[in-house]
């Protein structure tokens, strides 16, 4: 396999170089904001939740392991173990810096809810901007032999320019849809501090909300790429459809798996898969290496969900930044639950009644414990997890070290998505 040929060639000797700064981090890193008028305007525990130790069968987690431990070939096991967020540390710390400078509103009180999250130390590891600025990297193939170095240069500083902007983009839509959705659910913490509509109040959270949306749209403008464009307009559409999908659903809606799984792709996986391939479009890259930046991004997303959906049973609430039992005590009925449903029809009725009686969160909670649901949504998060490595592995080859490191860390994201506590 081309993958494992191109690691063993060119891993060794680039991960010094990578190591602990990361190269072409530096080589981007001074990019211009994205947007330029957009610059001018003033978890350590585990409980068990479920009273039982979670077991885990070769299945489809197991041949993720297998997928993953392919890409640590003889030459890489000897090494430190990549972490795909040191690789874009530089550009990431830019990023933050960025995204308050482009928050700041005439009215201070707006502009000091809009940033509530960017300055309060709760924007957690940037998954999102990671995630994209790797796969910038990922797809930075050569442009033209021909060209001389300073004209390559040009332009390949542009485009990185533009590609941190759909990460910057990708974060307030983020963001927005996190205050919107605390007012909807009524939260009163957000990655284990205070939500902004608890501190400031449901109307200030909703219009900051709106306010993020407002600038994501003025910088998305600014690339002038109508289908980029496009496609991020359609993330902001899915994201109020998953919302509407969650509150209206039907008896028979909340029971089945594909409602689940198309809701979850609209509150969760749209915004990144369809932002990968916006980096694959602003590339230059072919339709079809822009469907494989899509996929990586939809099937990550969902991984990423399902093992949330798991936490939200098996973590603490210091851990997840949120009370765990979070969702069944909200009625939503997650993939652990559906698959134990399977197993226990009975637990449909249970179901139904919508968890207002604690009772029934009870009833369901041993249900649930009896079955092998949290199980089996680690395994589906598996499977989506190995079709996301599937898709960097249908990348068009390359011996570019910035190249293969940033897709093997792409690849290492999978299995720590899947393998997280928090």
């Amino acid at each position: 396999m081309y993958w494992r040929w191109a690691l063993s060639r060119g891993l060794s000797s680039a991960a010094a170089r990578f190591h602990g700064h990361g190269r072409f981090t530096q080589r981007f890193s001074h990019a211009a904001p994205c947007g330029g008028c957009l610059g001018r305007s003033p978890w350590e525990t585990r409980s068990k939740v479920l009273g039982c130790t979670e077991t885990y069968s070769l299945g489809l987690r197991g041949l993720h392991d297998i997928r993953y431990q392919i890409h640590q070939d003889s030459s890489s096991r000897a090494e430190e173990p990549l972490d795909p967020f040191s690789l874009v540390a530089d550009e990431l710390s830019l990023l933050a810096n960025r995204l308050r400078s482009m928050v700041v509103a005439e009215v201070p009180k707006l502009a000091s809810a809009a940033e509530y999250f960017f300055k309060m130390g709760a924007e957690g590891k940037r998954f999102r901007p990671t995630v994209l600025l790797l796969m910038a990297s990922a797809l930075n193939m050569p442009i033209s032999q021909s060209a001389a170095d300073g004209v390559f240069n040009t332009l390949s500083n542009e485009l990185r320019t533009r590609q941190q902007c759909i990460a910057e983009i990708t974060e307030m839509i983020h963001v927005a849809s996190l205050l919107h959705d605390d007012v909807l659910d009524d939260a009163d913490t957000r990655r284990g501090i205070g939500s902004l509509n608890f501190i400031m109040g449901n109307k200030l959270a909703v219009l900051a909300g709106d306010f993020l949306l407002s600038r994501a749209c003025v910088a998305l403008a600014s690339l002038k790429n109508t289908e980029v464009v496009s496609l991020l307009a359609t993330v902001v559409e899915h994201l109020v459809t998953g919302e509407t999908m969650q509150m209206t659903t039907t008896s028979e809606q909340r029971r089945s798996m594909e409602y689940y799984l198309q809701k979850t792709y609209y509150k969760t996986a749209s915004l990144i898969s369809n932002s990968c391939k916006a980096i694959a479009l602003l590339a230059g890259q072919t339709a079809e290496v822009s469907i494989l930046a899509y996929e990586y991004g939809r099937n990550l997303g969902l991984a990423f969900q399902l093992i949330d959906d798991v936490l939200d049973f098996t973590g603490t609430s210091a851990s997840l930044g949120k009370g765990s039992l979070s969702d069944i005590r909200h009625g939503i009925v997650t993939a652990p639950l559906l698959f134990a449903i399977e197993e226990f029809p009975q637990l449909s009725e249970v179901v139904d009644r919508g968890f207002d009686n604690p009772a029934d969160v009870d009833i369901a909670l041993e249900y649930l414990q009896k079955s092998r649901g949290i199980e089996r949504t680690r395994e589906l998060a598996a499977e989506h997890a190995n079709r996301a490595v599937e898709a960097i592995e249908a990348f068009p080859e390359s011996d570019d070290e910035d190249v293969i490191i940033s897709r093997r860390a792409l690849v290492d994201l999978t299995n720590r998505v899947i393998t997280r506590t928090k």
